[in-house]
Protein backbone atom coordinates (compact mmCIF):
# COMPACT_ATOMS: atom_id res chain seq x y z
CA UNK A 1 0.00 0.00 0.00
CA UNK A 2 2.83 2.36 0.98
CA UNK A 3 4.67 1.48 -2.23
CA UNK A 4 1.57 2.24 -4.28
CA UNK A 5 1.19 5.63 -2.57
CA UNK A 6 4.82 6.47 -3.26
CA UNK A 7 4.46 5.56 -6.93
CA UNK A 8 1.29 7.68 -7.18
CA UNK A 9 3.14 10.61 -5.57
CA UNK A 10 6.08 10.24 -7.96
CA UNK A 11 3.65 10.06 -10.88
CA UNK A 12 1.97 13.30 -9.70
CA UNK A 13 5.36 15.01 -9.35
CA UNK A 14 6.41 13.85 -12.84
CA UNK A 15 3.11 15.12 -14.26
CA UNK A 16 3.56 18.53 -12.59
CA UNK A 17 7.16 18.81 -13.81
CA UNK A 18 6.05 17.89 -17.33
CA UNK A 19 3.36 20.61 -17.23
CA UNK A 20 5.90 23.11 -15.89
CA UNK A 21 8.34 22.17 -18.68
CA UNK A 22 5.70 22.70 -21.40
CA UNK A 23 4.58 26.03 -19.92
CA UNK A 24 8.19 27.17 -19.51
CA UNK A 25 8.85 26.47 -23.22
CA UNK A 26 5.72 28.43 -24.18
CA UNK A 27 6.69 31.36 -21.94
CA UNK A 28 10.27 31.31 -23.29
CA UNK A 29 9.02 31.56 -26.88
CA UNK A 30 6.73 34.48 -25.97
CA UNK A 31 9.51 36.36 -24.17
CA UNK A 32 12.18 35.74 -26.85
CA UNK A 33 11.75 39.26 -28.28
CA UNK A 34 12.25 40.89 -24.88
CA UNK A 35 15.24 38.61 -24.30
CA UNK A 36 16.86 39.95 -27.48
CA UNK A 37 16.24 43.52 -26.32
CA UNK A 38 17.62 42.67 -22.87
CA UNK A 39 20.78 41.25 -24.46
CA UNK A 40 21.34 44.29 -26.68
CA UNK A 41 20.73 46.76 -23.85
CA UNK A 42 23.02 45.05 -21.34
CA UNK A 43 25.84 44.51 -23.84
CA UNK A 44 25.62 48.23 -24.55
CA UNK A 45 25.51 49.18 -20.86
CA UNK A 46 28.80 47.42 -20.00
CA UNK A 47 30.71 48.67 -23.05
CA UNK A 48 33.51 51.19 -22.53
CA UNK A 49 34.93 49.46 -19.46
CA UNK A 50 38.63 48.57 -19.24
CA UNK A 51 39.19 45.01 -20.55
CA UNK A 52 40.25 43.51 -17.21
CA UNK A 53 37.13 44.94 -15.51
CA UNK A 54 34.57 43.79 -18.13
CA UNK A 55 33.71 40.45 -16.55
CA UNK A 56 33.49 41.86 -12.98
CA UNK A 57 31.07 44.52 -14.27
CA UNK A 58 28.97 41.90 -16.09
CA UNK A 59 28.96 39.79 -12.92
CA UNK A 60 27.90 42.82 -10.86
CA UNK A 61 24.96 43.47 -13.20
CA UNK A 62 24.07 39.76 -13.24
CA UNK A 63 23.93 39.70 -9.43
CA UNK A 64 21.69 42.77 -9.52
CA UNK A 65 19.50 41.02 -12.09
CA UNK A 66 19.10 38.01 -9.80
CA UNK A 67 18.07 40.37 -6.97
CA UNK A 68 15.57 41.99 -9.36
CA UNK A 69 14.05 38.57 -10.07
CA UNK A 70 13.95 37.74 -6.35
CA UNK A 71 11.86 40.89 -5.89
CA UNK A 72 9.76 40.60 -9.04
CA UNK A 73 8.69 36.95 -8.91
CA UNK A 74 7.07 37.11 -5.42
CA UNK A 75 5.70 40.60 -6.19
CA UNK A 76 4.12 39.38 -9.45
CA UNK A 77 2.56 36.37 -7.71
CA UNK A 78 1.22 38.57 -4.90
CA UNK A 79 -0.13 41.22 -7.29
CA UNK A 80 -1.76 38.59 -9.48
CA UNK A 81 -3.50 37.17 -6.42
CA UNK A 82 -4.46 40.31 -4.49
CA UNK A 83 -4.50 43.17 -7.05
CA UNK A 84 -4.30 41.94 -10.67
CA UNK A 85 -5.50 45.36 -11.87
CA UNK A 86 -2.25 46.97 -10.65
CA UNK A 87 0.10 44.93 -12.88
CA UNK A 88 -0.49 46.90 -16.10
CA UNK A 89 -0.19 50.44 -14.57
CA UNK A 90 3.08 49.49 -12.84
CA UNK A 91 4.41 48.00 -16.05
CA UNK A 92 3.48 51.22 -17.89
CA UNK A 93 5.50 53.26 -15.40
CA UNK A 94 8.47 51.05 -16.23
CA UNK A 95 7.81 51.48 -19.96
CA UNK A 96 7.71 55.26 -19.57
CA UNK A 97 11.04 55.11 -17.72
CA UNK A 98 12.63 53.09 -20.55
CA UNK A 99 11.43 55.64 -23.14
CA UNK A 100 12.69 58.52 -20.97
CA UNK A 101 16.09 56.84 -20.62
CA UNK A 102 16.27 56.32 -24.40
CA UNK A 103 15.50 59.98 -25.18
CA UNK A 104 17.98 61.07 -22.52
CA UNK A 105 20.68 59.02 -24.29
CA UNK A 106 19.83 60.67 -27.63
CA UNK A 107 19.94 64.15 -26.08
CA UNK A 108 23.26 63.34 -24.40
CA UNK A 109 24.67 62.06 -27.71
CA UNK A 110 23.50 65.18 -29.58
CA UNK A 111 25.02 67.44 -26.92
CA UNK A 112 28.40 65.74 -27.25
CA UNK A 113 28.52 65.82 -31.05
CA UNK A 114 29.87 69.36 -30.94
CA UNK A 115 33.58 69.74 -31.65
CA UNK A 116 35.67 69.11 -28.55
CA UNK A 117 38.41 71.50 -27.54
CA UNK A 118 41.98 70.21 -27.42
CA UNK A 119 41.88 70.26 -23.61
CA UNK A 120 38.63 68.26 -23.47
CA UNK A 121 39.96 65.69 -25.93
CA UNK A 122 43.16 65.36 -23.92
CA UNK A 123 41.24 64.82 -20.67
CA UNK A 124 38.96 62.24 -22.32
CA UNK A 125 41.90 60.26 -23.72
CA UNK A 126 43.67 60.38 -20.34
CA UNK A 127 40.53 59.09 -18.60
CA UNK A 128 40.18 56.24 -21.11
CA UNK A 129 43.84 55.36 -20.79
CA UNK A 130 43.70 55.24 -17.01
CA UNK A 131 40.40 53.35 -17.03
CA UNK A 132 38.53 56.08 -15.17
CA UNK A 133 35.05 54.77 -15.91
CA UNK A 134 32.35 55.07 -13.28
CA UNK A 135 31.69 51.34 -12.92
CA UNK A 136 29.20 51.77 -10.09
CA UNK A 137 27.10 54.15 -12.19
CA UNK A 138 27.22 51.75 -15.15
CA UNK A 139 26.18 48.80 -12.99
CA UNK A 140 23.35 50.75 -11.32
CA UNK A 141 22.07 51.99 -14.69
CA UNK A 142 22.16 48.49 -16.17
CA UNK A 143 20.35 47.03 -13.14
CA UNK A 144 17.62 49.69 -13.35
CA UNK A 145 17.08 48.91 -17.04
CA UNK A 146 17.16 45.18 -16.32
CA UNK A 147 14.44 45.66 -13.69
CA UNK A 148 11.97 47.00 -16.27
CA UNK A 149 12.77 44.34 -18.88
CA UNK A 150 12.67 41.60 -16.24
CA UNK A 151 9.28 42.88 -15.11
CA UNK A 152 7.95 42.53 -18.65
CA UNK A 153 9.36 39.01 -18.95
CA UNK A 154 7.75 38.04 -15.64
CA UNK A 155 4.38 39.58 -16.58
CA UNK A 156 4.36 37.85 -20.00
CA UNK A 157 5.17 34.56 -18.28
CA UNK A 158 2.45 35.19 -15.72
CA UNK A 159 -0.02 35.63 -18.58
CA UNK A 160 0.87 32.13 -19.84
CA UNK A 161 0.27 30.48 -16.43
CA UNK A 162 -2.45 32.77 -15.02
CA UNK A 163 -5.05 29.97 -14.97
CA UNK A 164 -2.75 27.44 -13.28
CA UNK A 165 -2.34 26.68 -9.59
CA UNK A 166 -0.18 28.96 -7.44
CA UNK A 167 2.51 26.24 -7.16
CA UNK A 168 2.81 25.87 -10.94
CA UNK A 169 2.88 29.65 -11.40
CA UNK A 170 5.73 29.95 -8.89
CA UNK A 171 7.71 27.09 -10.48
CA UNK A 172 7.38 28.42 -14.05
CA UNK A 173 8.19 32.03 -13.07
CA UNK A 174 11.23 30.93 -11.06
CA UNK A 175 12.50 28.70 -13.89
CA UNK A 176 12.12 31.46 -16.50
CA UNK A 177 13.78 34.00 -14.18
CA UNK A 178 16.85 31.80 -13.64
CA UNK A 179 17.19 30.65 -17.26
CA UNK A 180 16.76 34.14 -18.71
CA UNK A 181 19.32 35.68 -16.34
CA UNK A 182 21.94 33.00 -16.97
CA UNK A 183 21.29 33.11 -20.73
CA UNK A 184 21.43 36.89 -21.09
CA UNK A 185 24.50 37.55 -18.95
CA UNK A 186 26.33 34.48 -20.24
CA UNK A 187 25.93 35.86 -23.77
CA UNK A 188 26.85 39.40 -22.65
CA UNK A 189 30.05 38.04 -21.09
CA UNK A 190 30.89 36.26 -24.36
CA UNK A 191 30.22 39.40 -26.42
CA UNK A 192 32.35 41.75 -24.32
CA UNK A 193 35.29 39.29 -24.41
CA UNK A 194 35.17 38.78 -28.18
CA UNK A 195 38.16 41.05 -28.72
CA UNK A 196 40.23 38.99 -26.26
CA UNK A 197 39.27 35.81 -28.14
CA UNK A 198 40.25 37.46 -31.42
CA UNK A 199 43.63 38.52 -30.01
CA UNK A 200 44.23 35.02 -28.63
CA UNK A 201 43.47 33.35 -31.97
CA UNK A 202 45.47 35.90 -33.99
CA UNK A 203 48.61 34.93 -32.02
CA UNK A 204 48.28 31.23 -32.88
CA UNK A 205 50.68 29.60 -35.34
CA UNK A 206 48.11 28.26 -37.82
CA UNK A 207 46.96 30.51 -40.66
CA UNK A 208 43.31 29.51 -40.12
CA UNK A 209 43.32 30.53 -36.44
CA UNK A 210 45.09 33.79 -37.26
CA UNK A 211 42.55 34.56 -40.00
CA UNK A 212 39.61 33.88 -37.66
CA UNK A 213 41.24 35.96 -34.94
CA UNK A 214 41.83 38.93 -37.24
CA UNK A 215 38.24 38.68 -38.51
CA UNK A 216 36.91 38.74 -34.94
CA UNK A 217 39.11 41.74 -34.06
CA UNK A 218 37.85 43.56 -37.16
CA UNK A 219 34.18 42.74 -36.49
CA UNK A 220 34.11 43.27 -32.68
CA UNK A 221 34.00 47.14 -32.74
CA UNK A 222 31.23 47.08 -35.36
CA UNK A 223 29.26 44.56 -33.29
CA UNK A 224 29.54 46.72 -30.16
CA UNK A 225 28.46 49.79 -32.16
CA UNK A 226 25.52 47.84 -33.56
CA UNK A 227 24.54 46.66 -30.09
CA UNK A 228 24.76 50.24 -28.82
CA UNK A 229 22.32 51.40 -31.51
CA UNK A 230 20.11 48.32 -31.04
CA UNK A 231 20.10 48.84 -27.28
CA UNK A 232 18.83 52.41 -27.57
CA UNK A 233 16.25 51.39 -30.19
CA UNK A 234 15.13 48.54 -27.91
CA UNK A 235 14.30 51.04 -25.17
CA UNK A 236 11.77 52.72 -27.47
CA UNK A 237 10.43 49.47 -28.94
CA UNK A 238 9.90 47.77 -25.58
CA UNK A 239 8.79 50.91 -23.73
CA UNK A 240 6.43 51.96 -26.55
CA UNK A 241 4.98 48.46 -26.75
CA UNK A 242 4.32 48.37 -22.99
CA UNK A 243 2.63 51.79 -23.08
CA UNK A 244 0.53 51.02 -26.18
CA UNK A 245 -0.60 47.68 -24.74
CA UNK A 246 -1.66 49.53 -21.59
CA UNK A 247 -3.70 52.07 -23.61
CA UNK A 248 -6.20 49.69 -25.22
CA UNK A 249 -7.85 52.13 -27.70
CA UNK A 250 -4.44 53.23 -29.03
CA UNK A 251 -3.25 49.61 -29.31
CA UNK A 252 -6.41 48.55 -31.19
CA UNK A 253 -6.06 51.57 -33.49
CA UNK A 254 -2.47 50.57 -34.37
CA UNK A 255 -3.51 46.95 -35.02
CA UNK A 256 -6.38 48.13 -37.23
CA UNK A 257 -4.05 50.50 -39.08
CA UNK A 258 -1.47 47.81 -39.96
CA UNK A 259 -4.07 45.13 -40.65
CA UNK A 260 -3.84 45.40 -44.44
CA UNK A 261 -0.07 45.59 -44.60
CA UNK A 262 0.34 41.84 -45.14
CA UNK A 263 3.83 40.58 -44.35
CA UNK A 264 4.94 44.05 -43.24
CA UNK A 265 2.23 44.31 -40.56
CA UNK A 266 4.53 43.22 -37.72
CA UNK A 267 7.32 45.54 -38.89
CA UNK A 268 4.86 48.44 -39.09
CA UNK A 269 3.56 47.64 -35.60
CA UNK A 270 7.13 47.70 -34.22
CA UNK A 271 7.70 51.03 -35.99
CA UNK A 272 4.59 52.52 -34.37
CA UNK A 273 5.74 51.15 -30.99
CA UNK A 274 9.12 52.83 -31.45
CA UNK A 275 7.66 56.18 -32.56
CA UNK A 276 5.19 56.15 -29.68
CA UNK A 277 8.07 55.35 -27.34
CA UNK A 278 10.13 58.29 -28.63
CA UNK A 279 7.14 60.66 -28.25
CA UNK A 280 6.40 59.48 -24.70
CA UNK A 281 10.07 59.60 -23.72
CA UNK A 282 10.36 63.17 -25.00
CA UNK A 283 7.23 64.15 -23.07
CA UNK A 284 8.54 62.61 -19.84
CA UNK A 285 11.94 64.29 -20.36
CA UNK A 286 10.25 67.66 -20.93
CA UNK A 287 8.49 67.28 -17.56
CA UNK A 288 11.26 65.62 -15.56
CA UNK A 289 14.34 67.52 -16.80
CA UNK A 290 13.34 70.96 -15.39
CA UNK A 291 12.47 69.29 -12.08
CA UNK A 292 15.87 67.54 -12.00
CA UNK A 293 17.65 70.84 -12.70
CA UNK A 294 15.65 72.62 -10.00
CA UNK A 295 16.39 69.86 -7.47
CA UNK A 296 20.05 69.97 -8.42
CA UNK A 297 20.19 73.74 -7.84
CA UNK A 298 18.37 73.38 -4.54
CA UNK A 299 20.86 70.72 -3.48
Amino acid sequence: MAGGSLLALLDDIASILDDVSVMTKTAASKTAGVLGDDLALNAQQVSGVVAKRELPVVWGVAKGSFVNKLILVPAALALNHFAPWAVTPLLMVGGAYLCFEGVEKLVHLAAHRRKKSAEEAKEELAALGEGKVDEKAKIKGAIRTDFVLSAEIIVITLGVVSEETFAKQAMVLSTIAVLMTIGVYGLVACIVKLDDLGLFLSQKKTALAQGIGRSILWAAPFLMKLLSVAGTAAMFLVGGQILLHGIKPAHHWVLHLVEGWGGFAKVAEYAFNGLFGVACGALVLAVVHPLMKRMGKAH
